[in-house]
């Protein structure tokens, strides 16, 4: 049986924060993405190499190999971009039920990735959409961010994206960045109302394409990979913005 995708529903830069309002959910092409951020797209494109070297995540729970991640965190206020010391990441299991109430301590960003003029670039349209989204009346916001880049590879036949299934992840806003897919099918994304009925299926393929979504309001999942070649992988960038300081016990506010 072919397998069935549904292209992403695209939304232009000029509406994103408009579309977060009312839907929920923003998608944005490569191209889109690059207008949005003030950035070129070769800078985005020229990243890819940093996903080749991240090492594996030791703590997932259903004993899977498939998944290779680095972390780090930063604070965007007033426009300015500066990186938080290194710290675990942690989620409570009322979002994560499988990997909740861990503290999960992964290798930092490199510095060549956070060297780029294009990371501070996507940090500060991230933390202006959320500023246009979550306080239009008021002055602009302190954002704490946390952004993991991920590989999920299919040595083992299948990888998951979301091995805790449908989830929210207790922040203000989440951003899914596609940064490669590479012989592989499946990986479709799916984004459900939290409060209703509504859904929505799509699968990204463009390399930097963007899922934005208010994590309050949706729901998230990405289904399952498998190699349609020897060596196939998906690596995403997620980076989440949330205004109550970083989550964990020992959070600084």
């Amino acid at each position: 049986m072919p397998q069935v995708s549904f292209p992403p529903p695209y939304t232009a830069p000029a509406h994103v924060a408009s579309q977060l309002t009312s839907r929920g959910f923003a998608v944005l092409s490569p191209a889109d993405v690059a207008a949005w951020a003030g950035c070129e797209l070769t800078a985005l494109l020229d990243r890819q190499a940093d996903w080749h070297a991240l090492p594996p995540d030791d703590y997932l729970r259903d004993g899977g190999r498939y998944r290779r991640r680095r972390h780090s965190c930063f604070v965007v206020e007033q426009g300015q971009v500066s990186q938080a010391p290194h710290r675990a990441h942690w989620q409570p299991v009322e979002y994560n039920a499988l990997h909740g109430g861990m503290e999960r301590m992964f290798a930092p960003m490199e510095p060549r990735t956070l060297e780029s003029p294009a990371w501070p670039a996507l940090l500060q349209a991230l933390a202006a959409t959320c500023d246009a989204v979550f306080a239009p009346q008021g002055p602009a916001e302190r954002w704490f961010v946390e952004a993991h880049q991920f590989r999920i590879d299919t040595t083992d036949g299948i990888g998951r994206p979301t091995p805790e299934g449908a989830h929210r992840d207790g922040v203000d806003l989440v951003a899914v960045f596609l940064v490669a897919r590479h012989d592989v099918k499946g990986g479709e994304t799916r984004i459900f109302e939290a409060a209703g009925p509504a859904g929505q299926r799509f699968t990204l393929t463009e390399p930097w394409s963007l899922l934005l979504l208010d994590d309050a309001r949706m729901i998230h999942e990405t289904t399952p990979i498998q190699p349609t070649a020897a060596g196939g992988y998906r690596d995403t960038l997620v980076v989440t913005l949330r205004r109550k300081g970083f989550q964990g016990a020992d959070a600084p506010t």
